[in-house]
């Protein structure tokens, strides 16, 4: 009978041996008792008998022992279940791939892809499989997790789309090369200050969730705020200009304004120009007349010569502040209520990346007036030379003493 020091001498080297080892082991241990050795060792481990008769088969040589390096023989182990169920896979990843909800043949047409409705689809086929399963072979097969992205354009793409891609970038390199400031502006949309729900998760105690207010009506004494953004490429640094008032061509231009004073001046002393890309509709669009009346201004403000090129129609989401800014503060306060003006602030101001990205934020309290008219006679006062490539797109607008 196994002595109660042997026994603690086992269950204490057992835990450090992988699993040829320790078969190995406790046969020898079983032979070293004699007769019924296999049945003590086994009690006393809790190990099936069975492992331990292979060992002693594999110490005597009656089987072939495993390759130098592995713990198995070739082919030992637990089948694969594309081995125990064929076809598996292939089903699988034939729910996953079928492109329309509305597929009258798919046993998922009016249901999302989760794994429990797609492991209740693969067992409708008798496959036996659970949830959990499907995961891993989706993970194997190369799926995972996707959000829908906005990139698809709506109507015909402009025949000139392209060109003034490479317009954009060949500029923007241009002035990058010289040490000039290049900035990407857009206003991001309102969003609601107070304790409202806000899209996203973040981790919390179990059955602990923010309370919100169950209703998404502005309330009066908060409102809402415009978050107008400027990103400087070649600094990877963003300014948010937090408007209370109107999206309008004056809150855009004085947003440029206030990255200026604040950031780019320091930044880039010796400018003398500055190089502008920006979406072609909204408050900064190409065919907004206040837009240019108030960059002319700027321009006699600071100096500056600007250098503007819009996005053609419906590629706003190629403009570089989209996805190098935007994207990231949204993902820093997912979750979070935007209860006050100084949470928001904090919120943006605590932005980062990996790859050094550095927020500033400002809060704007001017009222900006809407359904401001710009006559004919204002318009031709700006200072602008258009470009021979599309120069409702591309212009250049300088300071002039006439128009102060």
């Amino acid at each position: 009978m196994i002595d109660e020091k042997a026994a603690k001498r086992i269950q204490k080297i057992v835990p450090i041996l992988d699993e040829n080892q320790k078969r190995m082991y406790l046969a020898a241990e079983a032979e070293s008792l004699g007769r019924g050795g296999i049945s003590q060792i086994s009690e006393v481990l809790g190990v099936s008998r069975n492992t331990i008769a292979a060992g002693i088969k594999e110490l005597s040589g009656a089987v072939e022992l495993a390759p130098a390096g592995r713990i198995r023989k070739e082919g030992g182990g637990r089948k694969s279940i594309g081995q125990t169920q064929p076809g598996i896979m292939e089903a699988l990843e034939g729910l996953v791939s079928e492109s329309s909800y509305g597929d009258p043949e798919s046993p998922l047409r009016w249901t999302t892809k989760s794994l429990r409705n797609l492991s209740d689809a693969l067992l409708a086929k008798g496959f036996t499989i659970s949830f959990s399963k499907v995961r891993q072979l989706l993970n194997e097969l190369g799926y995972s997790l996707q959000l829908n992205q906005k990139m698809l354009q709506v109507g015909e793409p402009h025949p000139d789309r392209d060109e003034q891609f490479r317009h954009i970038s060949e500029t923007a390199k241009a002035f990058l090369s010289e040490g000039l400031p290049v900035i990407s502006i857009d206003c991001k949309k309102k969003e609601l200050v107070g304790n409202f729900k806000n899209q996203g998760a973040e981790y919390a105690k179990s059955g602990q969730p923010v309370k919100v207010l169950d209703h998404d009506f502005p309330l009066p004494a908060l409102g809402k705020v415009a978050p107008y953004g400027v990103y400087d490429m070649a600094r990877n640094e963003g300014f948010i200009n937090l408007g209370i008032s109107s999206d309008t061509a004056r809150f855009a231009v004085n947003s440029v304004r206030q990255w200026w004073d604040e950031m780019g001046m320091a930044r880039y002393p010796g400018a003398s120009k500055l190089y502008i890309t920006a979406d072609g509709g909204g408050s900064n669009g190409s065919r907004n007349r206040l837009w240019k009346t108030e960059l002319q201004q700027l321009a006699n403000e600071t100096g500056l010569q600007f250098q503007v090129s819009h996005f053609p129609p419906g590629t706003s989401k190629w403009n570089k502040i989209e996805h190098q800014l935007f994207s990231y503060i949204s993902k820093n306060w997912r979750g979070r209520p935007l209860e006050t003006l100084m949470v928001i602030i904090s919120l943006v101001e605590s932005t980062t990346t990996k790859k050094g990205l550095k927020v500033k934020c400002g809060l704007d309290t001017n009222e900006y007036e809407t359904g401001i008219k710009v006559s004919e006679e204002e318009l031709q006062r700006i200072n602008i030379v258009r470009d021979d490539f599309h120069g409702e797109w591309n212009y250049c607008i300088s300071p002039s003493e006439v128009f102060a």
